[in-house]
């Protein structure tokens, strides 16, 4: 008797660890969420037309554009799914009530990180609970760490420009891994209501090592670190990484969202000493990690309407994409991948009504700089030879100031001298606001042509761009449903259409770590 007893015993044990094993079968224990910020089908398509042209084909023909080799890495991704992307009171969605949605699984009201609607209650993050069940974190991000998508995956504002408040809840989360952008307002406060903390006392205080050198953020890679925080050499504009299109001609100090990318896999794939929540994840065991990586300037180019600043933004974002891939392809079946966008920005599209149904992306191929580097470098020297008595009421300002069409030639490949009627009229107007000093683009038509931007910056990049088949409708975010491509272990619950708070919690059950939303 006692020995049947005692079979029957061990017979229940050895069932009821079937029963869980059987119940963890399908959960990823290393995810990537990649967040093309302002990314939707439109920079997708565009992007890939662009690589078939580079690479020798044409963006005319269906069997170049078909080729693997032109195709991005998310693109052929074997889920796709498809989100709509409006906030709690906004058809056209910020960063911050997106992010949050993505995070928390929670519609927000605009420029709100982490919280309600009525601001009453902050909500924990599918970082936080991956964090709390054992696994390693890492953020990373092309724009500053302290910016609304990845604040959201660690901290909860009610404004999303109190950035000193976001960097000191940073400094406070515990994860293992930041790299991209440094941060806006280390030291003190970015704007009234926001603390005024010194962020970077608060990271050493709490176990951080912040690098900023090539040499040193690499050397993680074979020297991990328990927590780090990695900032790029060069911060462009607004404690961002810069444009890719600026870094490749900027030298080899700065890394790429890629190389960025490659650096967190290797700092995080090692034994996790965190705490045990969940079956099958025990301390002093490897329980995984959960990496956000966001293409932040995707946006911002296509904010300022420049296609190639965009399309070289997207391939370096792609090829953080390709990084994971690889990472997946040695760990197939435990290993879930899933990429998105937050929302369209720009209203870019393919097509023009000058160029109907014909697409010309060879004429992107000779832009070497972005807006935001001609802005800063070129224009500002152009500017301060030739703005001291600039008398905007003669009519042919531009055509001839034979250097500044020189300086469209040699930094956009913009050849003004094969330009329409039209098109030269729309440039010596802008020439002639960008130079006067006086123009703040507030009077209506300015405001429609040029939005925020220098007018003729702007404007080349328009007339660029519609002479190559693009178009864009706005300076803003635009509310298109965006499309998702999923790749791994459990990628199959990302398939279909639904909402963008659906994403978070559709990952919280694929790493089951517990129900979205959840309050703090």
């Amino acid at each position: 008797m006692k020995l049947r007893k005692s079979v029957r015993t061990m017979m229940l044990a050895i069932a009821m660890l079937a029963v869980g094993a059987i119940a963890n079968a399908g959960q990823p224990k290393y995810v990537f969420f990649f967040l093309g910020d302002g990314m939707s089908s439109s920079q997708i398509q565009a992007t890939e037309a662009y690589l078939t042209t580079s690479n020798g084909g044409s963006a005319r023909l269906a069997e170049d554009l078909l080729k693997p080799e032109n195709r991005l890495n998310m693109s052929k991704m074997p889920v796709t799914g498809m989100q709509t992307t409006y906030d709690a009171f906004a058809l056209m969605t910020d960063s911050a009530s997106s992010a949050t949605a993505f995070a928390c699984g929670l519609k927000a009201k605009s420029g709100t990180i982490g919280m309600d609607q009525n601001l009453a209650n902050t909500y924990k993050s599918i970082a936080q609970l991956a964090h709390e069940a054992g696994m390693k974190v890492g953020i990373l991000s092309s724009v500053s760490l302290d910016h609304a998508t990845p604040a959201a995956y660690y901290a909860s504002v009610a404004n999303r420009g109190y950035m000193n408040n976001i960097a000191t809840q940073l400094a406070e989360s515990g994860y293992e891994f930041f790299g991209g952008g440094g941060l806006v307002a280390p030291t003190g406060p970015a704007r009234s209501g926001d603390t005024g903390n010194n962020v970077w006392d608060l990271l050493k205080a709490n176990g951080y090592t912040v690098l900023n050198d090539r040499s040193s953020i690499e050397a993680l890679k074979d020297e991990p670190m328990d927590k780090v925080v990695c900032i790029n050499p060069w911060l462009q504009d607004s404690s961002a990484m810069p444009y890719d299109v600026d870094r490749k001609n900027s030298g080899s100090d700065n890394l790429s969202l890629a190389e960025m990318t490659e650096v967190a896999i290797a700092n995080l794939h090692s034994d996790s000493k965190g705490p045990h929540k969940k079956w099958g994840r025990r301390p002093g065991r490897n329980n995984g990690f959960f990496i956000m990586v966001e293409g932040g300037k995707i946006d911002w180019a296509c904010h300022a309407n420049d296609a190639v600043a965009t399309i070289g933004d997207m391939i370096d974002f792609d090829n953080a994409i390709g990084v994971a891939l690889d990472f997946y392809r040695k760990h197939p079946h435990d290993t879930l991948i899933v990429v998105t966008g937050d929302h369209e920005t720009g209203g870019m599209t393919i097509g023009h009504a000058t160029t109907a149904y014909t697409a010309y992306y060879d004429k992107l191929m000779a832009q070497n700089y972005s807006y935001t580097y001609f802005g800063a470098n070129q224009w500002l020297d152009h500017k301060a030879d030739y703005g001291d008595g600039y008398a905007y009421q003669a009519p042919n300002n531009l055509e001839s100031n034979s250097e500044m069409i020189s300086l469209m030639k040699e930094v956009f490949g913009l050849d003004y001298a094969s330009l329409n009627a039209y098109q030269k009229e729309k440039l010596e107007d802008a020439y002639d606001k960008s130079m006067c000093g006086t123009n703040d683009n507030s009077a209506d038509e300015n405001t429609l042509l040029y939005g925020s931007y220098e007018p003729i910056i702007v404007t080349i990049t328009h007339i660029l761009n519609e002479n190559a088949s693009i178009g864009w409708t706005s300076y803003s975010h635009t509310g298109v449903p965006v499309p998702l491509f999923a790749q791994g272990r459990e990628a199959w619950r990302f398939a279909g259409f639904y909402d963008n708070t659906d994403i978070a919690k559709k990952l919280a059950k694929a790493m089951d770590v517990g129900e979205l939303p959840v309050e703090k």
